[in-house]
């Protein structure tokens, strides 16, 4: 350790962006989205639970639907790959869905795998290969 990565490791939240800085941190600062997320709804338990399964969360952009994914992330016990569209290729979504397969057959640990800006992904052989490839892992 060094004085570098010292300073460095204290101002990583202060460097962030203010929204990054902001971002709720759980469920009860989430604000808005009561009707699936507010408490006894069904999507709360489930996340509460650790038994959530695939979800598609849509909406225009600044609806919390990348903070939501983060929330999800550190409540649960899967890991958690976050990949955006606009910049992975197939050959990535592939590897990260390899490494999900594993993870779930060698130690039966789940994975919640987030593509942000999904509606980038090029429409054809891009959207069928990472579904295809997909299927069947949870």
């Amino acid at each position: 350790m060094d004085l570098f990565s010292v300073a460095a490791g204290a101002m990583t939240l202060q460097a962030a962006p203010l929204a990054e800085r902001m971002r709720p941190r759980n469920l009860d600062d989430f604000i808005g989205q009561e009707h699936i997320i507010g408490a006894g709804k069904l999507l709360r338990r489930a996340i509460e639970a650790d038994r959530l399964g695939s979800i598609i969360l849509y909406g225009p952009p600044g609806t919390g639907k990348t903070t939501l994914a983060t929330i999800i992330s550190e409540m649960t016990a899967s890991n958690f790959i976050k990949i955006n569209a606009v910049s992975a290729g197939v050959g990535e979504i592939r590897e990260e869905i390899k490494k999900a397969r594993d993870s779930l057959k060698f130690y039966g640990k789940k994975t919640i795998f987030f593509i942000d800006e999904i509606h980038a992904l090029k429409r054809g052989s891009q959207q069928d290969s990472s579904w295809k490839q997909w299927k069947g892992v949870k």
